[in-house]
């Protein structure tokens, strides 16, 4: 019985050690346009709101 423990860990660690040496394919591409997209609006809105906080302070700064 612990015979058997001990060489499924070892077979365990022998698989994790040999799937780490394995390069890694780069992740597909699939969606980039989407994202590019997404990410093109995120700047999009961040530029809005900038302006809106830079308005709303030039109003205050002329009601006093």
């Amino acid at each position: 019985m612990m015979r058997s423990a001990v060489i499924g860990l070892s077979l365990a660690a022998a698989a994790l050690a040999l799937a780490g040496c394995k390069p890694s394919a780069p992740p597909p591409q699939i969606f980039k346009a989407q994202t590019d997209a997404l990410e093109k609006a995120k700047g999009v809105e961040k530029q809005l709101q900038d302006e809106q906080v830079k308005h709303s302070a030039e109003e205050a700064e002329q009601e006093k």
